[in-house]
């Protein structure tokens, strides 16, 4: 999630809609968290939590009280592979729900343009490298010069639109340009940044104004039909590429299904959710994301595994627990498998702590949930980014370096630094350092590294003339 100023990928509206939502049939309650008495972070999610603050808290290895990681454990995750159309206790099977829209093709695993021997890393440095696994969060109204530097002086490869901007279409691109022309030998080894917002609709839509439509809230888009809604999205993505925007934080996946919905803090609360039951939360989201891929913007499923079951949202609240989902036979994980099925390019983990997978980690910093469980398991081989970790409450128990750093050997391959763009510094630094002094963060570097370039090249050939 992301804060209205930039805290998080899913930025926060200033003023929340009321609105009526129906319980879903035979919900779990939500799960537990501990609220900071004084945040010192926000995000996007929560539209009326304060700007988190830069500053991170003391390091503590095992926030929750634990000794150690849990051993990994490896399970079967859906068995036959459950999908969102079957019912909570059914067997579910390998395909995309039935009432999702047919999927595009070839997107799940693109690979850079060019000989299959060749290495699209060749002669770059390791800093040039660490700079696009970091994406940088760029205020759409007033960009700090940590944002610049981050680029220029680090080779960070990619940027987050935060904030919120009713100024319209051609201030947007102007802003977008002014970051896109520090592509170069020395920046970026020419290689084209990833452009993303937080366009989801209702309480989070970061971009307004001439130019942009007014998106509803998930949950009002959900009253469309697949096809009209894969329309809908279609040309809100085509405003977004008109600008200069080629990623969108969005599609929310996360399946709220416990008993008053709008106890569920960063999602239910909201609006944000498309759904109840896992078959409309599968077909809608993949409606919406496969309407963003045809305006030629690359969407984003969040937030994996699924942030739907607890109270508090983790950009303003710690130890952020989920004590329901599992992982395997799960109904809200089965939304992530069929979004898999159809195709999904990018998908967000979730910072909460989940005691069923992995009891020791925020899913983000958990190689069980992001290695084992989405990759192994599910089989996505697309790029995973974490959520916002520059200012969520969260993840403040560890310094900013740490935080990039864990993410990455979990298995992440593109750390969003959004609340804060100074710490992207920190970041990239750290993670240059573990590079040299570890093989093996050094080969996950360029493992990640590899995957951001296919997922960029993959765009540009959809998108010619983008």
């Amino acid at each position: 999630m992301v804060d209205s100023r930039g805290a998080c990928p899913c930025p926060r509206v200033l003023v929340m809609k009321g609105r009526r939502r129906p319980a879903a049939p035979g919900a779990a309650g939500p799960s537990s968290s501990v609220a900071m008495g004084s945040t010192t972070g926000s995000t996007p999610e929560d539209p009326t939590a304060p700007v988190p603050t830069a500053s991170a808290g003391p390091h503590r290895p095992d926030r929750l009280g634990r000794v150690g990681r849990r051993p990994v454990v490896m399970a079967a995750l859906l068995g036959a592979t459950g999908l969102a159309g079957c019912s909570p206790q059914g067997t579910r099977t390998a395909s995309p729900s039935t009432t999702a829209p047919a999927p595009s093709p070839a997107t799940a695993t693109p690979t850079p343009s060019g000989t299959a021997s060749a290495d699209p890393l060749a002669g770059w440095t390791l800093e040039e490298k660490v700079g696009q696994l970091l994406m940088v969060g760029v205020d759409a109204s007033a960009p700090a010069p940590a944002s610049t530097d981050a680029v220029v002086s680090h080779h960070v490869g990619n940027i987050f639109i935060s904030g919120r901007s009713h100024a319209g279409g051609p201030a947007v691109r102007e802003v977008i340009t002014s970051f896109t022309d520090l592509v170069g030998p020395t920046t970026t080894r020419n290689t084209p940044l990833l452009v993303a917002t937080d366009q989801e609709g209702g309480e989070v839509q970061v971009l307004a104004g001439p130019g942009f439509s007014t998106i509803p809230s998930a949950l009002d888009q959900s009253a469309q039909t697949a096809d009209q809604l894969l329309s809908s999205a279609t040309a809100w993505g085509r405003e977004l590429a008109d600008v200069g925007v080629t990623m969108n934080l969005a599609p929310v996946a996360d399946l709220v299904d416990i008993a008053d919905p709008s106890t569920n803090g960063p999602i239910g609360q909201w609006g944000r959710e498309y759904g109840h039951d896992a078959a409309t939360v599968s077909s809608r989201a993949t409606a919406f994301a496969q309407g963003m891929q045809a305006g030629g913007v690359i969407p984003t499923y969040k937030h994996f595994p699924g942030l739907g079951r607890v109270s508090e949202n983790t950009d303003v609240a710690s130890q952020v627990t989920d004590t329901v989902t599992t992982r395997s036979g799960d109904q809200a994980v089965s939304v992530f498998a069929n979004a898999i099925a159809a195709g999904a390019q990018s998908i967000m983990m979730s910072s909460a702590v989940y005691s069923h997978i992995d009891g020791a980690s925020p899913a983000v910093f958990s190689s069980v949930v992001v290695t084992d469980m989405l990759r192994t398991e599910m089989g996505f081989t697309g790029v995973v980014m974490t959520d916002d970790v520059a200012g969520a409450a969260q993840v403040l128990d560890w310094e900013a370096g740490e935080r990039a750093l864990l993410a990455v050997k979990a298995g992440c391959d593109l750390v969003l630094a959004a609340a804060d763009p100074a710490v992207a510094t920190q970041m990239a630094q750290a993670l240059a350092a573990a590079a040299r002094a570890d093989p093996v963060v050094a080969a996950r570097v360029d493992e990640s590294a590899r995957r951001v370039l296919a997922l960029k090249d993959s765009r540009q050939q959809s998108t010619p003339d983008s």
